[in-house]
This record gives C-alpha cells, structure tokens and sequence, in this order.
C-alpha cells in the first residue's frame, strides 16, 4: 500500500537505523493539498518547538494527483519530516491508521492536511494529557467555519451516533487530537474508522477526554467529502461500531506480576 519515498528530508532512509527518541509523532493525512501542505508543516514545526520535546512529522499522502508530496519532498521545509506515500488511494481513514503504524513518538497527534485545524492547539492538548494522565484528548470545534450543510450535517450525524453508541462525542469529526501510541495497538481499521477513534478507544477502556479547539477557514483546495460520505455512510458505519463496542475486548487486560511492569 505505501510507496517508498525519495530520501529528501526524510527520517529514517533504512529500518536498520536506530531511530531517534521521539516523544510526540504529528500524523497528517493528505490527499491533492498541495497548496497547503508546506505552510501547514511549517506551522506545525513551529507549534510543536515551543514545547521543547523531540517530535517528528508524518504526512501520508493517500495517492494525490496534484504533487502535494512533491511539494513537501522538495527541500524547502525545514522539519523532523517522514512522507508515507499511498500506492493507491485508499481514504483518510487508511492514511491516518499508515500514521499510526509509522509513528515512533510515545504520542501520536493527528489533524487534517486542509489547514482548518490550527496546529497551535497540539501543545496544549498535549499539556492537558500530561497533566490529568488521560489516555487521549480530542478537540472540539466551538466556532465552525465551515457552510451551512456541513455544519447540519455534523450536528444530525453527531447526535445519531451519540445515540446509537451510547458515547457522548460532541464533535466526533474534529481531525484534531492526541492519542497515547500504546492506546492505538488494537484499534480496528476500516473505512470511517478516523471518525469513531474517541468510542473506539473508549470501548476499550481507554479514558479519552474532549478540549475546545480553534477552526479555520479552508483557504486553498476543495472539501474531499459530501452529503453522502458525512452523513448517509455514516449511519451504516454506526450500527457497526455499537455491534463493535458491545463484543470489545478491554485492550488492558493483563495483571501486572513482582518485578515485571
């Protein structure tokens, strides 16, 4: 499913190398953001500096037409930057679980390659993780800048899916958020999945908590999903995740023994 990337300003050129201690990994899935992708890097670098952790940057490009890894690849942005490159485009969800399965940080953030997710709420998301020790924290878009039919749209699919799963999510599409890595290791994967990872993590026991979060306009490129991918398959996708949340098996589940963690 990935390609190989050329080795510009890529970490990690050989699987054999050691890699470096990493605390936090900054997963962006893209697919044709071209004109965002090297400002938003840019932006996340400098709101990841200012919390003095070693950190690194994942884009995964789920098979863009419009060189958006080109872009990146280029040389021109200065960041501990990995690009993961999808053979064939396999939707955001798939490019956000390739994130996971490529991170190295001890948490794994992620927020959407459209920009409208403001990278200068990661550290004190962060912040809030390490000060409460939750499990994961995920943003909550208070003030919307989107149009009228995503936002109706949002509000009818959060409340179904708040119903049907018996969560309480009040903006289970918000891209932004930070998850432990270890929480991630038996997270299912399927189309949609990026939209249920609070209840999933949840339904295994996890404590995932929910902070207010800045949302921007999108300034450059054209929304990926409709009435059809936020709303009609979503409520296939719930009845799916209750059957999931009622056959869960709790992720943390083995009894620490003397002198073993």
């Amino acid at each position: 499913m990935i390609e190989p990337t050329a080795p510009n300003n890529v970490y990690g050129k050989s699987q054999q190398e050691s890699p470096p201690s990493i605390d936090i990994s900054v997963v962006v899935p893209v697919f044709n953001e071209a004109d965002n992708v090297e400002s938003l890097c840019q932006e996340i670098v400098a709101a990841m500096t200012t919390t003095k952790r070693p950190f690194e940057v994942l884009f995964v490009d789920d098979a863009s037409t419009d060189g958006s890894a080109a872009r990146l690849a280029g040389g021109r942005v200065a960041a501990p930057l990995r690009i993961l490159k999808h053979r064939h485009n396999c939707g955001q969800s798939a490019a956000v679980a390739t994130g996971f399965r490529h991170a190295r940080g001890a948490w794994v953030a992620t927020l959407d390659g459209d920009g409208q997710n403001d990278p200068n709420d990661l550290p004190r998301l962060l912040a809030h993780l390490l000060a409460t020790g939750a499990d994961g924290v995920t943003g909550v878009r208070t003030v919307r800048r989107d149009n009228w039919l995503k936002r109706i749209s949002s509000r009818v699919g959060n409340g179904f899916r708040n119903r049907v799963t018996g969560d309480r999510i009040s903006d289970s599409g918000c891209g932004i958020r930070i998850v432990g890595r270890a929480c991630l290791a038996e997270v299912p994967v399927f189309n949609g999945m990026h939209r249920f990872l609070p209840t999933l993590l949840r339904g295994q026991g996890f404590r995932v908590e929910e902070l207010p979060v800045n949302h921007r306009p999108r300034l450059h490129g054209l929304s990926k999903y409709g009435l059809h991918d936020r709303l009609w398959r979503g409520l296939r996708d719930y009845l799916g995740v209750r059957w999931y949340l009622a056959r869960a098996v709790p992720a943390v589940r083995v009894e620490p023994t003397e002198g073993h963690p």
